[in-house]
C-alpha cells in the first residue's frame, strides 16, 4: 500500500533568526504514514513538532527534502493549488478553537465547506453537519454561539468543523492543552473513535503522555531530529 503521507530529508531552517545565525528547526526528518494511521508527536517547546505539523499542513514550506501527499509532490505545487490540498484533504484542530464568535455551532462547522461551491452550502455539507454533531453529543447545541458553550465543547465542535470536508489527514496542535482533564480524556477518546470511523489519518502533537499513547505510532522530536519511540 503506498503511504498518503512520506518525508525525505525535510530540513527547515530560518535565516538570521538567533544572533544573526541560521535557525535549524527541523534536520533531515523521514517519516512514512499510512491511511488511517494514528501518530502522536511528542517533544519539550522549540523541539520542532509544531513546525512539522505546519510543514505537512502545506502552512509552512521546508527549506529542503520532499513531501509527497496523497500521491503529490508538495514542492511542486504553487500557492493556490496548495490552498486546494489544504482546504479539500488536510482538517486542523489547534489548542485554541478558533471559532467565529458570532456564528452559531452549525455555522462555525460549515465554513470550510464555502470554499468548495459558490452558491448555498449543499445538503450533502449540511446532512453531514448535523450527523457529526449528534455523534459528538451536541445536537441540542446547534443554535447556540461559542460563548454559550463550555471548553470541551467548543473543542469538539473544532473537531467537528475539522472534518466537515472528508479529510485524508487530521493534524491536531496540542488539542487538550487547554482543557480540564475530564474534558482532555474525553476529547482523546473522541479523536481515537472519530479515527476509527471516518478512516482519517490522525497525527497529534501534544505534551500529554495520556492522549500519546492511544495513538497506534509515537514519535520524539528533540532538537530538530524525529525518532520513533
Amino acid at each position: 500500500m503506498e503511504p498518503l503521507l512520506q518525508l525525505l530529508n525535510v530540513s527547515k531552517t530560518y535565516q538570521g533568526a538567533q544572533d544573526g545565525e541560521p535557525l535549524r528547526v527541523l534536520r533531515a526528518v523521514s517519516l512514512s504514514v499510512l491511511q488511517a494511521e494514528t501518530i502522536a508527536v511528542v517533544g519539550p517547546s522549540g523541539s520542532g513538532k509544531s513546525t512539522l505539523l505546519n510543514i505537512i499542513g502545506t502552512l509552512d514550506r521546508p527549506t529542503g527534502g520532499t513531501i509527497r501527499f496523497d500521491g503529490r509532490d508538495l514542492s511542486t505545487l504553487d500557492d493556490t493549488e496548495l490552498a486546494l490540498v489544504r482546504n479539500h484533504k488536510i482538517g486542523f484542530i489547534f489548542q485554541s478553537h478558533h471559532l467565529l464568535p458570532y456564528c452559531s455551532v452549525l455555522e462555525n462547522v460549515l465554513i470550510p465547506t464555502l470554499a468548495k461551491c459558490s452558491m448555498a452550502t449543499p445538503a450533502s455539507a449540511l446532512d453531514r453537519a448535523r450527523r457529526l454533531l449528534d455523534r459528538v453529543g451536541l445536537s441540542p447545541r446547534l443554535n447556540h454561539r461559542p460563548g454559550q458553550l463550555s471548553g470541551g465543547e467548543r473543542q469538539r465542535v473544532a473537531v467537528v468543523r475539522a472534518l466537515i470536508n472528508s479529510p485524508k489527514l487530521l493534524l491536531a496542535d496540542e488539542p487538550t492543552g487547554a482543557l480540564d482533564r475530564a474534558s482532555a480524556q474525553n476529547l482523546a477518546q473522541l479523536l481515537v473513535d472519530l479515527n476509527r470511523e471516518e478512516k482519517t489519518t490522525l497525527m497529534v502533537v501534544t505534551h500529554s503522555l495520556e492522549l500519546a499513547k492511544l495513538m497506534a505510532r509515537q514519535f520524539a522530536a528533540s532538537d530538530g531530529v524525529l525518532s520513533e519511540n
